[in-house]
């Protein structure tokens, strides 16, 4: 029975990836009526009905996404015993993690891009073109690390998953880059929406992260699929799946001060959980280059932490409710320390413990091999730090704070210096608890914690490498075009070629027929040793005295500067700007490919600011 089980599943992801492969001919039959719209509706009214569309597609995803996930932790807690509860933490993770590895290795290629960076390079390298899997892939992966305890999110998945869904809508229905890449931001809005039921929280994530660095003006599908995720979600998921809880306190003005030092307090404990996880999963990965042992090994460490601290299990929103509940004893009950529990000193240390390792523990979930992302890690972590410094003003006597409303303001704290995402971190806190009673806090914490982090680096680290390396969009828009210039396309190779031995003669018979007036001096192993400019030879040139007796090498001389084929386009104009000439060689190591001028790169340039402009109504 079983066997037939796997083969049942095995044909089913056999057929998804059959439809990948087939393309749009597959979907072409059932499109017909939305073509049929498409030219019939006006510009703007196709693309309210798209941001409709893949706004109820990204938002079923998400809720299918969270309901499968609650119904895995809910088989496994219920249908596995074991005289020894906390056994149960020391299996599941290390199952969840080895099995993505497998399913990805298996069914998707070893194919494991995954979370918001990859979204971002899409908009950036690919043409917000995203890989058809994807629609699909981030959901089983994702339902598979978490449902089995992985210490991560669904909401990045969910958002990636719905960012796919826009991308491949605009594909289907050939939409521009603009179109194409506000449904990518539409779909993600909806992930977002869904995950939380937050639709405000939605659309502050899609314009604050992926279309950051991105020029738009129409915003209104974007929050028609925010709306419409949002709306699936409550009416399909309930508070039991939903992150939903109400105020227990209202807020008091007299806590200002410490609401000004909570954000100062997370803000560096946002810092130390992205230092800790970026290097967490640069010292697994040169531990373990083999991704199944990698996988093994981090699903070990993570079963481990989980053994000794049962909150790390899973997404924590369990935890962050007992938080909120202002019951923090309840998490100890089920660990090593339950006998401690009367104790509430060591239960603040219980509760430090928990935020410290929360960065580690999700930093080897997903450099491991699992799926997830850092939105609920993020809130959780945010959830123990506020709570953890209001325990600690309490127990000595510097003030009695209401630790159920720290716990919620830390959580948009961490959302803000974790994810960079000061917007979307007030708004979801916002929305989740039903209210804006704590606004004012919300913000503090949240400018403040997001000041901190910015003092150490401008980009998230999860971002900073690809940011560096011109691959994802920052927020200087000038910056941004020039990353989608490539030197390989802006290359010309229309220059003559001469060898250094060459004559003087036989320069002048390349000047005849060639349009240009530079040369690449090249030798027999196609290497530049210097160019030849018409300008700098035009005293010797009528000098046909010289023609036979004078050769290239005395001629020649250095570029200025040498452009190698991999630099990217910021780099090019440094050189450019550093050297003040319009034309450099380009080299690939020392292999002569061509010339780049300066007036080519600039009247490209323009040709996409025009592109990437929004258009005016």
């Amino acid at each position: 029975m079983n066997l037939k089980k796997v083969r049942k599943h095995y044909r089913l992801f056999k057929g998804l990836q059959g439809i990948e492969e087939k393309g749009t001919d597959v979907i072409q039959k059932h499109e017909i009526p939305l073509q049929w719209l498409h030219k019939k509706l006006t510009h703007n009214q196709f693309l309210i009905l798209s941001g409709i569309l893949v706004g109820c597609t990204g938002g079923l995803a998400g809720v299918a996404l969270k309901y499968v996930v609650h119904l895995i932790e809910k088989m496994i807690t219920r249908d596995y015993h074991f005289s020894f509860p906390l056994l149960f933490y020391l299996i599941f993770p290390v199952i969840g993690i080895v099995g993505t590895v497998l399913v990805i290795k298996f069914f998707f290629h070893g194919d494991d891009e995954k979370g918001i960076p990859s979204i971002l390079e899409s908009i950036a390298q690919k043409s917000s073109l995203v890989k058809r899997h994807i629609m699909y892939s981030q959901l089983i992966q994702s339902a598979i690390t978490v449902g089995f305890g992985g210490s991560a999110g669904l909401e990045s998945p969910s958002a990636v998953t719905g960012a796919a869904i826009g991308s491949n809508f605009g594909r289907i229905y050939r939409l521009n880059y603009k179109d194409r890449t506000l449904l990518l931001a539409a779909g993600s809005a909806a992930g977002i929406a869904a995950a939380f039921g937050a639709p405000v929280a939605g659309v502050m994530f899609a314009v604050e992260v992926i279309l950051s660095g991105v020029t738009f003006s129409d915003f209104i599908p974007l929050i028609i699929a925010s709306v419409c995720g949002g709306l699936l979600a409550e009416i399909i998921l309930g508070n039991d799946v939903l992150l939903h809880f109400s105020l227990k306190q209202p807020f008091n003005y007299h806590f200002i001060f410490f609401y000004i030092l909570l954000g100062l307090f997370v803000g560096f404990y946002s810092r130390y959980y992205m230092v800790a996880s970026h290097k967490i999963h640069l010292i697994l990965h040169a531990k373990f280059p083999n991704k199944l042992m990698l996988g093994i090994c981090g699903g070990l460490l993570l079963s481990v932490l989980c053994f000794v601290f049962p909150p790390l299990f899973g997404q924590g929103y369990l935890s962050v409710k007992v938080l909120v509940d202002q019951s923090a004893e309840q998490l100890m009950h089920v660990s090593l320390f339950k006998d401690m529990a009367s104790n509430e000193w060591v239960i603040l240390g219980f509760i430090g413990l928990v935020g410290l390792f929360k960065a580690f523990a999700t930093s080897i979930t997903m450099s491991s091999g699992g799926n997830g992302g850092n939105f609920a890690p993020s809130i959780v972590a945010g959830a123990f730090a506020g709570y953890f410094f209001a325990m600690f003003c309490r127990l000595a006597h510097i003030a009695d704070l209401p630790a159920a409303n720290f716990a919620i303001v830390g959580m948009a704290g961490a959302v803000s210096g974790i994810l960079y995402a000061p917007l979307t971190g007030i708004f979801l806190i916002a929305e989740v608890t039903g209210g804006y009673d704590l606004f004012i806090p919300l913000m503090i914490v949240s400018a403040i914690s997001y000041l901190v982090v910015k003092r150490f680096s401008a980009y998230s680290l999860d971002y900073k490498p690809l940011v560096d390396s011109g691959k994802i969009f920052s927020k200087h828009y000038d910056n941004n075009l020039l990353s989608l210039l490539h030197t390989t396309d802006i290359i010309e190779k229309d220059i003559k070629a001469i060898s250094p031995g060459s004559s003087l003669r036989e320069l002048v018979e390349l000047v005849k027929v060639s349009k240009r007036n530079m040369f690449g001096v090249v030798n027999q192993s196609g290497e530049l040793e210097g160019i030849v400019m018409l300008d700098d030879i035009r005293n010797v040139i009528f000098k046909t005295e010289l023609y036979d007796n004078t050769t290239i090498r005395q001629l020649m001389k250095a570029p200025p500067a040498f452009i190698d084929v991999n630099d990217s386009m910021r780099v090019v104009m440094k050189k450019f700007d550093e050297t003040m000439a319009w034309n450099l060689p380009v080299v690939k190591g020392k292999k002569f490919l061509g010339f780049i001028s300066k007036s080519s790169l600039l009247n490209n340039y323009r040709r996409l600011l025009i592109e990437r402009s929004p258009e005016e109504e």
